[in-house]
């Protein structure tokens, strides 16, 4: 009985997982196998259409391009994250709770309200160029809003807390004396912080940059907002399939490729991360 513990006490988180999750799931993959029918809705024939079509240069076009937008928002987020949680750590012990509220304090918000801030400061009338004028500065501004820079400031500004707190985690359970070692033994700050703790913390980093790329790349709120429907993004082609352009299957289809990619990123994550502590732990041991 002790040895079939931990089993009943993940039952109902799998129980969960499995019904709103993993069921969901199986059925947008079986709806993808199907046609759309003539005036939408669905036509329960067999076929592989939906997903070679995810494959057309078209649709393979927006996929990369999502793919890049979210790169680059994963790695802005990733080395402003790091020097935050690197300053969070690097204070006294008593000071990192309040500092780590207020890294995670713009999620109390709702997501949509932090989204509709950027437009209040990104237009023509907004904070950021009032304040140029009051500053003296009389010229025309290039447009803020509605490109593809301001998508990738509002998904690194939503997503930049769970890099904060993937990278804190490695650097607070770091050994002080490991440093200390170091400078005894002769090395800078830089060649420490290159040798020693940047390798020790590449897992929190991994981790932030992969949560942030997938959550970005499968994002349709801050492109539609932000982006003011001036490029695509993947979630936004399935957005309008599904709820637009009344074709389900195909929406299912892109779906899953998309889901594909999230999965795929999230276990090559796992692995390196386990591998890397494998690593660690091995040149401990010796």
């Amino acid at each position: 009985m002790a040895d079939r513990k931990p089993l009943y006490l993940m039952t109902p988180a799998l129980v969960w997982l499995s019904l709103f999750m993993v069921i969901p799931c199986l059925l947008i993959l079986a709806l993808a196998f199907f046609r759309r029918g003539i005036y939408g809705g669905i036509e329960y024939d067999f076929t592989f259409e939906n997903i070679a079509l995810v494959f057309d240069p078209l649709y393979a076009g927006i996929f990369i391009k999502s793919a890049i937008i979210a790169g680059q928002a994963a790695l802005i987020a990733s080395v402003v994250g790091y020097a935050a949680a690197y300053a969070i750590a690097a204070m006294p012990k008593s000071r990192q709770p309040l500092l780590l509220f207020l890294a995670i304090l713009p999620f109390w918000s709702n997501y949509l309200v932090r989204t509709y801030a950027w437009i209040v400061l990104l237009n023509r009338e907004g904070l950021i160029v009032s304040v140029a004028r009051a500053l003296g500065y009389n010229q025309e501004l290039p447009s803020l809003l509605y490109t593809e820079t301001a998508v990738i400031v509002g998904l690194v500004y939503n997503y930049l807390p769970f890099v904060i707190l993937a990278c804190y985690a490695p650097l607070a359970r770091m050994n002080a004396e490991i440093t200390e070692a170091s400078r005894d033994l002769g090395a800078g700050g830089w060649t420490t912080f290159r040798r020693i703790t940047l390798p020790m913390t590449v897992p929190g980093i991994a981790t932030g940059f992969v949560f942030v790329f997938v959550l970005s790349i499968g994002n349709f709120v801050t492109p539609a907002l932000l982006g003011g429907g001036q490029f695509q993004m993947i979630g936004n082609l399935v957005y309008a399939q599904f709820l637009t352009a009344n074709d389900w299957p195909f929406g299912a289809a892109l779906s899953m490729a998309l889901i594909a990619i999230m999965m795929g990123l999230l276990t090559l994550q796992t692995f390196a991360t386990e591998r890397a502590s494998g690593g660690r732990v091995r040149d401990a041991d010796g």
